[in-house]
């Protein structure tokens, strides 16, 4: 199967200012624009942030990856975008397409400037205050260094799948759509958690 992204940039090497940051202020960035699609109301102000972030992603030398982020998004934000002109008018509909795109290329910027270990260390150490209440971090983490590597998988075998329906004719089968992605999808499912297993991380401590 081949690879692919799916909504955030795979992270590339690199040793730009962005990947030296530190990883509490990317954390921030990425909380910072999520916040701001909630608070900003004109659709300039939305556009100079994207374009900002936009430059960032330039900066960190993973500027070809900004498209591969945004792609799997387009067709949507386009229904999006017109649907809420239709609605509310053309300033409320570009403020609305892109706070989201601002928030996706935050959250690319991160995972394209960061190593997943890393990434993933970060967030034990931010869930660790939690565990006073019985969370356990590195379960947390784990999660979603999981859900990570899951989700390229499974929208990779269900472009695979498409093409090869499409090449026998099939590609408005449902069945022929359906079926092997969820045998696939189980499949994964049951080696991920036989591999959890042997390693004494698939069962709940006593």
């Amino acid at each position: 199967m081949r690879g692919h992204g799916f909504l955030l940039a795979n992270y590339v090497p690199g040793k730009s200012i962005i990947h030296r940051a530190p990883l509490a202020l990317k954390f921030l960035l990425v909380f910072g624009c999520g916040l701001a699609s909630f608070i900003i109301v004109d659709w300039r102000i939305s556009a100079a942030v994207l374009a900002i972030l936009s430059g960032l992603f330039l900066l960190s030398g993973a500027g070809l990856k900004l498209w591969g982020a945004i792609r799997p998004l387009a067709a949507v934000l386009l229904v999006i975008g017109l649907f809420q002109w239709w609605m509310l008018g053309a300033p409320t509909a570009a403020r609305i397409v892109l706070n989201i795109l601002v928030c996706v290329v935050a959250a690319s910027l991160l995972t394209a400037t960061t190593p997943v270990q890393r990434l993933l260390d970060g967030v034990v150490r931010a869930a660790a205050p939690f565990k006073r209440f019985g969370a356990d971090p590195e379960r947390f983490a784990l999660t979603i260094g999981i859900m990570l590597r899951s989700i390229p998988y499974i929208a990779g075998t269900f472009a695979d799948v498409r093409d090869s329906a499409r090449a026998r004719g099939l590609e408005r089968n449902p069945r022929a759509l359906v079926l092997p992605v969820f045998i696939t999808s189980v499949a994964f499912a049951r080696q991920t958690g036989e591999a959890l297993a042997a390693r004494g991380l698939g069962e709940a401590e006593d």
